[in-house]
């Protein structure tokens, strides 16, 4: 049963994170395939952590995997963002399908935050 468990867990991480790599390819924008690499890459290396720790069965591997799972959850979302953002400023363009742009709508009506 715990080798099934450690098999779907592969599996689901490795779709997860063919997934990500497709929307790198295949999305239009810098916008998008970063949130394709950040959301679904994030989702596909927790998947991945969770059956080695699964595998390995031991309190210091266990131990790493969760803070390795935490650390991504947290620095992954931050890591884009300030990305993205330092991209905007830059010039980089969304696009031309895109329907709303937040940002440019606050620095117009004069409501944005300085980070």
């Amino acid at each position: 049963m715990r080798e099934i468990l450690i098999a779907l867990l592969l599996w689901t991480g490795g779709l997860f994170m063919f997934i990500a790599a497709i929307g790198i390819v295949r999305l239009p924008g810098l916008y998008m395939r970063m949130h394709a690499a950040t959301k679904v890459g994030t989702l596909g290396i927790s998947g991945l952590i969770l059956a080695a720790m699964l595998d390995f069965a031991d309190m210091a591997v266990t131990t790493q995997g969760f803070l390795v799972i935490i650390f991504f959850y947290l620095t992954a979302p931050i890591a884009a963002h300030m990305i993205s953002r330092a991209a905007y400023y830059s010039g980089v363009k969304m696009v031309a399908h895109s329907v709303v742009d937040e940002l440019k709508e606050a620095r117009e009506n004069g409501e944005e935050k300085k980070a």
